[in-house]
C-alpha cells in the first residue's frame, strides 16, 4: 500500500478508496484540490495532531516602538441613525504586532522582568541561602508555599500584560505602556498554538483521520456532481444514483466531524490562555 506523503498521493489514496480505477470517479481535479484544502484546514483547526504548542520570539525595533507608543492612530466616525448631526469619533491605538498566519491561538506572553537573573538581594536567593541550604535539614514545603505567595503578590501588584488575538487578522494586541515597559531591541516571547505545515511534515498526509475525512469529502463532491444527472440510464442499463452517494457521504462526514470534536479536539480553555 502506498503511504500518502504528498497532496497528490493523498488524492490518489482517497480516489482508490472510492473505487478508482475500477469505477470512474466523476470529479474534476480542481474540485479535488479544493476538498483537500478543506480537509487540511479542518484537520488543523480541530485535531490536536494538526497543531503544535510552541514559543515564538520577536525583537522590538525602533520603528515598532515609535508606532506602538503613538496614540489615536486609528479612528472611526459613528453617526446617529435618527439624527445625522450627532456624530462621535472613536480611536484605537495600533498597539499590535503582526504574527505569522500559521498561528491560530496565543495563550500567554512571557513577563517582562529580570526574574531569570537572581542576585544577592533577591528574596528567592535569600530563601535558598538561609532556609534551604541543606535539603536534609529542612522541609521544602515552606519554601514552596513562600514562592507561591510571592508569585501571588507579584500577580496582584504587578499583574500580567493583557493580550488580544484573532487568527483572521493576524494581529497580536498587547495592552501595555509601550513607552516605558519595553526598550528597543528587547525580546517579546509568546506561547502559542501553530498549524503544522503538511508540506514540511509530510507524515500529516498519512494521518488516519485526514485520509478518512478527505475520502468522505471526495465522495460528497462525487455525489453532488452525479446528482445533476440522477436517473439517467447508462450503457448496459446502469442508472446513476448520485443522490444516494451524496447522502452516504453526508452521513460519513457528520460522523467524522462529531468524532474529531469529541475525541481529538483540545480543550478550548487550553487554546485561550
Amino acid at each position: 500500500m502506498a503511504v500518502p506523503s504528498t497532496r497528490e498521493t493523498l488524492k490518489q489514496y482517497s480516489l482508490r478508496a472510492l473505487g478508482k480505477p475500477v469505477i470512474e470517479i466523476n470529479v474534476d481535479d480542481d474540485q479535488l484540490e479544493d476538498r483537500i484544502d478543506e480537509a487540511v484546514q479542518y484537520f488543523q483547526q480541530y485535531h490536536y495532531d494538526g497543531i503544535r504548542r510552541t514559543y515564538l520570539k520577536y525583537q522590538l525595533t525602533a520603528a515598532d516602538k515609535t508606532r506602538l507608543s503613538a496614540i489615536n492612530n486609528e479612528n472611526e466616525t459613528a453617526t446617529d441613525s435618527k439624527d445625522n448631526s450627532v456624530t462621535t469619533k472613536w480611536y484605537e491605538d495600533k498597539n499590535f504586532l503582526v504574527v505569522p498566519d500559521s498561528i491560530i491561538s496565543v495563550i500567554n506572553i512571557f513577563p517582562f522582568s529580570d526574574k531569570g537573573n537572581m542576585n544577592l538581594f533577591d528574596v528567592r536567593y535569600q530563601l535558598r541561602l538561609n532556609d534551604l541550604y541543606d535539603f536534609s535539614s529542612t522541609s521544602v514545603i515552606n519554601y514552596d508555599v513562600v514562592l507561591r505567595h510571592l508569585d501571588f503578590l507579584d500577580h496582584i501588584l504587578v499583574g500580567e500584560k493583557p493580550l488580544r488575538f484573532n487568527q483572521h487578522d493576524n494581529r497580536l494586541y498587547i495592552d501595555m505602556d509601550w513607552t516605558n515597559d519595553l526598550e528597543t531591541d528587547e525580546w517579546i516571547v509568546i506561547e502559542c498554538y501553530r498549524k503544522l505545515d503538511p508540506n514540511s511534515y509530510t507524515d500529516v498526509f498519512n494521518d488516519i483521520y485526514l485520509k478518512r475525512y478527505t475520502t468522505a469529502l471526495f465522495k460528497k463532491q462525487w455525489g453532488a456532481n452525479l446528482s445533476k444527472f440522477n436517473g439517467v440510464a447508462m450503457v448496459g442499463g446502469v442508472t446513476l444514483n448520485g443522490q444516494q452517494i451524496y447522502s452516504e457521504a453526508l452521513q460519513d462526514i457528520e460522523k467524522l466531524e462529531n468524532e474529531i470534536r469529541t475525541t481529538y479536539e483540545l480543550n478550548p480553555a487550553m487554546m485561550i490562555g
